[in-house]
């Protein structure tokens, strides 16, 4: 007669965990994989190539741009079509408003506008959810709450920190993306983002908080660590509860750990810079990956088809990848290493 009840436990405890995934289900996609523990990647924003510098002529010359051909240039709405395409980005990157804030606001507020109109979002998904690099919290929290407050009403899932270098910056940004209501400083006004999302303004501010801080949030927090000031306080900076990805800055920190000689100058290489400190460099980026794993928080980074296989060893898996056929590329190696 046991048997039948075990049965019957067994099953009960089945329905138990289909309805618990079934409440998991986010209308950001992103936080889905993470959930699951599978391999993220998100792909650059498309864009019209840069006028390049002119060459030939003598080192320390005066050098005039080629004249940019605007009647090629794409549109914003064909920038967005060419994005929504390809089926494999988990999520598309902007990081144009890391240096010029203000001049990039306006373009990117178009592109998310065409991506809103080209692929509206259901209630139950969000197709390619956007990802934007915001600039540093300091020295100015407000601006930078106003800042991340206009971000996040185009409608984007995910807000970027660049230059980490303690927790208090990562709990001012947090408190920024959270509304009054959840406990934060984020004004009502909403902008584009509930059209963007497919949702009323209500059913909006309700789903519109930080993840996993709140586990039916929708934005995504991710810190980039960049400086040997934010590898010292990498342990307090990856406990702030709230961080849904924890990166390292791969190219910048290659900048910061150079080759010294005797007198403590950087040692140039044939190609007249610094040369890389590569093993202080591989250090850092490996105690990021540990603090990621102290702190279960998924690891992101900037990953190459050249270093896929070995980032997915090394416990990496929220890949930021340049849009493109190389691109696409790491991106089919990824999936394919990550089992998707």
């Amino acid at each position: 007669m046991k048997v039948p009840v075990l049965i019957t436990a067994a099953a009960v405890m089945a329905l138990h965990v289909v309805a618990a995934e079934a409440q998991a289900q986010h209308l950001n996609p992103v936080i889905n994989l993470l959930v699951a523990k599978k391999q993220v990647f998100g792909l650059y924003q498309p864009s019209n190539p840069m006028g390049g510098r002119g060459r030939g002529g003598p080192p320390g010359a005066p050098v005039t741009p080629p004249p940019v051909d605007t009647t090629s240039r794409k549109t914003h709405a064909q920038l967005a079509g060419e994005a929504i395409a390809y089926p494999h980005a988990d999520f598309i990157f902007n990081g144009n408003m890391e240096g010029n804030f203000d001049g990039a606001y306006t373009p990117f507020t178009e592109f998310a506008k065409a991506m809103a109109t080209q692929e509206p979002a259901t209630k139950a998904r969000r197709g390619h959810p956007l990802f934007v690099k915001t600039p540093e919290v300091a020295p100015n929290p407000t601006l930078a709450a106003e800042r991340i407050a206009k971000q996040l009403n185009t409608g984007v899932m995910g807000i970027v920190m660049v230059d980490v270098i303690n927790a208090d910056e990562v709990k001012q940004a947090i408190a920024a993306m959270r509304f009054k209501s959840k406990g934060g400083t984020r004004p009502d006004a909403v902008g584009d983002a509930p059209a963007a999302w497919g949702l009323s303004e209500k059913d909006y501010q309700e789903k519109a908080d930080v993840w996993p801080l709140n586990p039916r949030g929708e934005l995504v927090v991710m810190v980039i660590i960049e400086s040997k000031e934010g590898l010292k306080n990498l342990d307090a900076i990856a406990a702030v509860p709230g961080i849904g990805v924890l990166t390292p800055g791969a190219g910048t920190l290659g900048g910061v750990f150079q080759k010294l000689d005797a007198e403590g100058k950087p040692i140039m290489g044939a190609n007249g810079r610094p040369q890389r400190d590569e093993v202080a460099w591989e250090a850092a980026i490996q105690s990021v990956a540990a603090a990621c794993k102290k702190h279960k928080v998924p690891c992101g980074y900037p990953t190459a088809e050249a270093n896929m296989d070995q980032r997915i060893k090394d416990g990496f898996s929220v890949h930021i990848i340049n849009w493109g056929e190389a691109g696409f590329k790491t991106v089919d190696l990824g999936r394919k290493i990550g089992g998707r």
